[in-house]
């Protein structure tokens, strides 16, 4: 009986004359694949995707400085979708305003209204010493007036849901389509009582009720990058 033999190999995925009889006598498996393609196929999109998206952040006063930068057809392109995209928030933003609701209306209200819209709940403490209940109504006043298009609504939690514990408070319902979509119980998910407006836009894209690139986050983000600028140089002293 033929016995096997072992046949040295120094490194079986040498690119070698040797190497490639073994492989060709089926003594060493073939060479796996270079990920190096794939690798480099990976780059290559993600750059062709960078590049498609390096206008998303920028506002309306922004394109116009970049008249010179970029092509004008593209940019008179882009220009106009931003435009169509302002004009569909504005259509769309009918709430603008928090709505304290009552449980006989709560269906209504919230669960057949978030068929049209993203419906968000803040169930409040039903004590004035609950400091992030407090701290949520505030914000959620801003993110009304500023969020249109989402209906914010409020309602003591004990009077949505009987023997509602307020240690559970505050607590934020997200619905759509008639359904809730997410809850956090407490502001411990987001920043406890140091929660900013900024947390809860975070929030607001997770759940998909704004777009990553939505023209009023970019807005804000280059105020924020102004104040925080303004911060930084701080008062000039003309005494020097």
């Amino acid at each position: 009986m033929d016995m096997p033999v072992n046949v040295p190999v120094d490194d079986p995925n040498a690119d070698t004359e040797w190497n490639d009889i073994l492989r060709k006598h089926g003594v060493i498996p073939e060479k796996p694949p270079s990920p190096t393609p794939m690798i480099e196929e990976a780059l290559t999109a993600a750059r062709k995707q960078a590049h498609e998206n390096r206008l998303n952040d920028k506002s309306l006063d922004e394109l116009d400085e970049l008249e010179d930068d970029e092509d004008a057809h593209f940019l008179e392109q882009y220009r106009k979708q931003r435009m169509t995209e302002l004009a569909t928030i504005s259509r769309a933003s009918i709430f603008n305003q928090v709505y304290p609701i009552q449980k006989p209306d709560y269906s209504r209200d919230v669960t057949e209204a978030s068929r049209a819209a993203f419906v968000l709940v803040h169930l409040t403490s039903s004590l004035g010493t609950n400091v992030e209940s407090q701290l949520l109504t505030e914000l959620w006043r801003v993110l009304a007036g500023k969020f249109g298009d989402i209906k914010f609504c409020e309602m003591r939690g004990d009077m949505c849901i009987e023997g509602y514990p307020d240690r559970n408070t505050p607590t934020i319902l997200v619905y759509r389509d008639g359904d809730i979509k997410r809850q956090i119980v407490t502001l411990r998910e987001l920043s406890g009582s140091n929660t900013r407006i900024e947390d809860l836009e975070r929030l607001l894209v997770d759940v998909g009720a704004l777009k990553s690139n939505d023209t009023r986050l970019i807005q804000s983000r280059l105020r924020d990058e102004t104040s925080a600028t303004s911060g930084r140089n701080g008062p000039q002293d003309d005494s020097e």
